[in-house]
């Protein structure tokens, strides 16, 4: 029965494969559920690798790490191949706009969270790390976490155990505003249009040529992965007691918009390369890593803070992620009339929040990449200021 313990019991690369694969076909089996006509999608994957996390399965941290990085480096390179070439006409009829939005969004996430320690009495350095949660930003939690320890107000396991206990519902809170904003600005999906303003309409889905749905070029995509990681990896100073950087995420993200965008112009690839359905695979696969390995990661550390009291951390992170996106989506949608599947994007984008996109393209028409295009608009800039305030929170509370 060796064989047996050390496939579901080990900590070795079988496990982690093993469970890795487990939480992302069980999850995405789950997402085909929907109870009135909704569905979680691609966000069970989450809950399921909490779930098995939660059970007590101990995996190798390090490699669960790595997975999740790379899964994460995949889907929003993927998504900066699709709109690339599309995105600077976006800016130009609208990303100034959307970027406010997004701006308005960080602005009042980290007022809400300074209101909050002022009247819960929690120090700014843990809110920092349930902030990080809420918006589900690693880049900002890992900034805290290092800013922190330089200034010795506490442990970086503080700011983790926070992050690991909002996270969660940081993700479901975002689909819910997402959900709410039907009802409240009385959305009806039938009548909202899915192209861009002045965009041609295609009566017919162009067919993918058959070379390219069994065989794409891989070279474009980690030549935009390397760069990107480089870019990524760039210190920024701002003045403060640790630099800023567009991290793991948001270098290849900015990388692939850009050479996407020029792809296209300079006619080195095609659009048939841009939509192909080999870049839509590299998207899916790429986030049902990073859930599935974010939810493996975080189980024991969200049970185990819930059950010595971290639970009013659960309720600020739900304010924090919530209340922010509802007040300025409201506004977008009502006074803006900003389209909804681009609304999607942004809340997405300006919470740096994977999941939301995807949630968003299940919502979508095929065809439809207003999500997409929301997200990678406000996503560069939003990335910049998540991780800046995330120190500013814990600078606050020196």
């Amino acid at each position: 029965m060796n064989w047996f313990t050390s496939l579901f019991c080990g900590s070795g690369v079988g496990p982690t494969v093993l469970y890795l694969s487990f939480a992302i076909f069980a999850g995405l089996l789950l997402g085909r559920i929907k109870v009135k006509g909704v569905s979680l999608g691609i966000t069970w994957v989450l809950f399921v690798g909490i779930l098995v996390s939660a059970l007590g399965v101990d995996l190798n941290h390090d490699m669960i790490h790595v997975i999740k990085e790379f899964g994460l480096i995949l889907f929003v390179t993927a998504v900066g191949i699709q709109v690339g070439p599309g995105f600077f006409k976006s800016f130009k009829k609208g990303g100034l706009k959307l970027n406010l939005l997004a701006v308005a969004i960080v602005a009042l996430g980290v007022i809400t969270t300074i209101i909050i320690s002022k009247i819960s009495g929690e120090s700014l350095a843990v809110m920092a790390g349930v902030y990080t949660g809420a918006i589900t930003n690693t880049p900002g939690m890992s900034a805290a976490q290092q800013t922190i320890t330089e200034l010795g107000l506490g442990t970086a396991d503080t700011i983790a155990s926070g992050y690991a206990v909002a996270y969660p519902l940081g993700v479901v809170g975002l689909i819910v505003t997402c959900l709410l904003l039907r009802p409240i600005c009385r959305i009806n999906l039938k009548d909202e249009p899915i192209l861009e303003e002045g965009a041609p309409v295609q009566t017919e889905k162009q067919a993918t040529p058959t070379s390219l749905r069994h065989k794409v070029n891989l070279i474009p995509i980690f030549v935009i992965i390397a760069l990107g990681v480089i870019l990524g990896s760039i210190p920024v100073p701002v003045g403060m007691s640790a630099p800023v950087k567009l991290g793991l995420a948001g270098g290849p993200l900015v990388i692939a918009l850009l050479v996407s965008w020029l792809g296209v112009k300079k006619n080195w690839f095609g659009t048939d390369f841009t939509d192909s359905h080999g870049i839509w695979m590299l998207r899916e696969v790429g986030i049902a890593l990073f859930l599935a390995a974010v939810g493996l990661s975080a189980g024991g550390s969200f049970v185990q803070t819930i059950a010595e009291g971290g639970y009013m951390w659960v309720l600020y992170g739900v304010i924090i992620t919530m209340v922010p996106e509802l007040i300025v989506a409201i506004f977008a949608r009502l006074v803006l009339h900003v389209n909804y599947y681009t609304l999607m994007g942004v809340i997405g984008g300006a919470t740096t929040d994977p999941p939301t996109l995807a949630f968003a393209n299940t919502v979508a028409p095929e065809g439809c990449k207003l999500p997409n295009t929301g997200y990678a608009t406000v996503y560069p800039l939003t990335m910049f200021l998540r991780i800046f305030s995330a120190q500013l929170l814990v600078l606050l509370a020196a």
